[in-house]
């Protein structure tokens, strides 16, 4: 049986001081996936990342006459995961920045908010979010 699930289509984006190294973070920290980065250099002109468990991130080096402009470190994004005490504890080690410590909410997830090198936002949870009607 094969999975007929489409690809996502909806592409949270960032922008980077140090791309390549923000890049190393997610990838040898949080658990993405490196798919492809375009660049030469230090500079990387775009970058996919996926995510284990479905979706993705792309990302940039942040440079001057963009017309897709975002400051770096404005990020912030909500990821499912399956084991959040394993990849708290790594990001922890890492010397991430923990904002929100390891917790349960009243909805039901079991997760943490974390800072990253650039200062944008992550929390790593295992709400997958409410059904949709079908």
């Amino acid at each position: 049986m094969t999975d007929k699930t489409p690809p996502p289509q909806v592409w949270p984006t960032l922008q980077a001081a140090d791309a390549r190294g923000m890049i190393r973070f997610l990838v040898d920290v949080f658990g993405f996936e490196e798919t492809v980065v375009h660049g030469d250099g230090d500079v990387v002109e775009h970058a996919e990342l996926s995510w284990p468990l479905g979706g993705g991130i792309m990302l940039g080096s942040d440079r001057e006459g963009k017309v897709w402009s975002l400051r770096p470190g404005t990020f912030g994004c909500y990821v499912v995961c399956d084991d959040p005490d394993e990849l708290y504890s790594r990001a922890k080690n890492a010397g991430a920045e923990i904002i929100e410590e390891l917790n349960e909410t009243g909805y039901g997830s079991r997760g943490f908010i974390v800072r990253d090198p650039e200062g944008n936002l992550w929390s790593f949870g295992t709400y997958r979010g409410e059904p949709t009607a079908t």
